[in-house]
């Protein structure tokens, strides 16, 4: 008992081999696919360590602003400040260079 194939089972089977080809292909290399999901983690990685850097530095920026308010005015600072952007210094003080 030979049985033999029509040549629209033949095409059907064809078809739905590329159809499910095409759609795993594009689970895996498409815009949505595994391949861009695993780049976008680590871009996410990335862009979550440079904001914590970030954070860190306006913390500490806030905390130099803060401490050269008037509310709360740290000399040392006020004195480290004032020497490292205008360049003075005190008549008793020597420089080495």
């Amino acid at each position: 008992m030979s049985q033999r194939l029509s040549i629209g089972t033949v095409v059907f089977f064809i078809l739905m081999i590329g159809a499910g080809l095409y759609f795993a292909f594009a689970a895996v290399q498409g815009p949505s696919g595994i391949l861009r999901r695993v780049q976008l983690q680590a871009e996410t990685q990335d862009l979550i360590a440079e904001r914590d850097r970030l954070q860190a530095e306006v913390d500490q920026m806030s905390n130099l602003t803060r401490r050269l308010s008037d509310e709360f005015l740290d000399i040392d600072l006020l004195d480290e400040r004032a020497r490292a952007v205008l360049g003075l210094m005190r008549a008793d003080e020597v420089i080495i260079r």
